[in-house]
């Protein structure tokens, strides 16, 4: 489970900022419900422009460099970064990340520093038996071991690692080259490597708010749904959503209507040409919706679906996807195209001890006051499971928690609180300057 995570100067983010989810109070939650160490739902909330997608987009960079940093950086060619850039001072000062994680009930810290020409540091630690373990450290080139790991064969790694490249990425793709090895070169050392990097790369789903072409959202939609076991569960999410599916199926594309999509005349394509294209077409099928209908079931195919139930689609089975196997799961404007209540059922998923089994956690972005409300009775968000962020008048981003505000365990109206302005985070709109910008532009048009 995540922890914890730091950033420092990415996009609107020019100083540090600690996303924090141990909990804070002692309250009947995730903590004590389950045993776990964090909540299992964060929700940031603010105004537009405020950073929001900027906490996703640190946590994604992340994830990318660390699972493609051998691969896509070439030395010489620097690192592609996204640095706070209204401050020139900033632009050019390194950015660091850095995570907290419980893997197999052992505490691992993982970050790095970076600039545009090279990884400046990086380190792994972990903390079995609660006593802090150096598994490496690195300055530029530069590599330090702890006691057990500078005996590992991953040391002899550190000489092929480029300086854009971070070493957590190359450790881990040569314990899993050598997994079956019988030289048995896994020990815990190369294990803690390969689960960090698996947790931080594979195991960590983001979603960002919807946009795109139908064709790419279908493509998207059917690998999803590809597992019949995890097809059928979203199908019964879907039928509970009341969107009035009966069912969801993969439909293998007809071969000669997609050669005549696609060149208008198929006798005059190559035949090479026409064998690619009809391979394509049976290994990408086509979603089709079932919905209820006066004389029987309609079939519909994506385009005549709406954004709500396309939407809904994508996040309950990346949701479910998340559920089984664990991780963490990243909503961008986790209400867009969604019904308050579809949203509050979403969030409660990961709540449920009988669902989430595995200590899959979801972190998203709202601007939707409603989920810091109750539904049925219960709050939908617990005090410390709500964040804010905010931007001053230079740009710089802010994040900080409801925590900061000792809000009451019962009893307070966080949902009127926040619009009223008491946490802040909301924007500062000019009514004044609303009209004068119409009524100039009219007068404009009118003359």
């Amino acid at each position: 489970m995540l922890l914890s995570f730091r950033f420092a100067n990415h996009r609107s983010f020019r100083d540090e900022q600690h996303l924090n989810l141990l909990p804070v109070y002692e309250t009947r939650g995730t903590e004590t419900l389950f045993g776990r160490e964090a909540v299992s739902v964060v929700g940031i909330f603010g105004a537009n422009a405020s950073g929001k997608s900027n906490v996703v987009s640190a946590l994604s960079y992340l994830s990318r460099l660390v699972g493609v940093s051998d691969r896509e950086t070439e030395p010489g060619l620097g690192l592609k970064r996204q640095p706070f850039r209204l401050d020139p001072a900033f632009a050019a000062q390194p950015s660091s990340y850095a995570v907290d994680l419980t893997l197999g009930g052992i505490r691992h810290t993982y970050g790095f520093t970076v600039n545009d020409e090279q990884v400046l540091e990086e380190w792994l630690y972990t903390y079995p038996l609660r006593r802090k373990r150096v598994v490496f450290e690195r300055t530029d080139q530069d590599f330090s071991w702890g006691e057990d790991s500078g005996r590992s064969a991953l040391r002899k790694l550190a000489e092929i690692v480029a300086p854009t490249a971070l070493f957590l990425s190359v450790a881990a793709r040569f314990v899993r080259l050598s997994a079956g090895d019988a030289r048995g070169d896994r020990d815990d050392i190369s294990d803690s490597l390969h689960n960090v990097y698996s947790w931080l790369y594979q195991r960590m789903s983001r979603v960002p708010p919807p946009m795109g072409s139908l064709p790419s959202i279908s493509l998207n939609y059917s690998r999803l749904l590809a597992n019949e076991r995890r097809r059928a569960i979203v199908v019964d999410i879907l039928r509970a959503a009341d969107v009035g599916l009966r069912d969801v199926s993969l439909r293998p594309p007809d071969e000669e209507e997609l050669l005549v999509q696609i060149s208008g005349s198929p006798e005059d394509l190559p035949p090479a040409e026409r064998e690619r294209i009809r391979r394509l077409s049976r290994r990408d099928p086509q979603l089709q919706f079932f919905h209820y209908g006066a004389v029987g079931d309609v079939a519909l195919d994506v385009a005549d679906e709406s954004s709500g139930t396309l939407r809904l689609l994508e996040l309950a089975a990346r949701a479910v996807s998340v559920l089984e196997r664990g991780g963490l799961f990243v909503i961008d404007e986790v209400d867009a195209s969604l019904h308050p209540l579809l949203t509050a059922r979403l969030i409660r998923m990961f709540e449920l001890e009988s669902v989430n089994n595995r200590g899959a956690q979801l972190i998203f972005t709202s601007h939707d006051a409603t989920l810091l409300g109750s539904l049925d009775g219960e709050e939908i968000l617990r005090r410390d499971q709500i964040w804010f962020t905010e931007k001053n008048d230079y740009g710089c981003s802010t994040l900080f928690p409801l925590a900061d505000f000792k809000p009451k365990r019962a009893g307070e109206n966080r949902q009127r609180r926040y619009l009223n302005g008491n946490y802040g985070a909301i924007p500062d709109i000019s009514m004044d300057l609303f009209e004068q910008a119409l009524s100039t532009r009219i007068d404009v048009d009118a003359e």
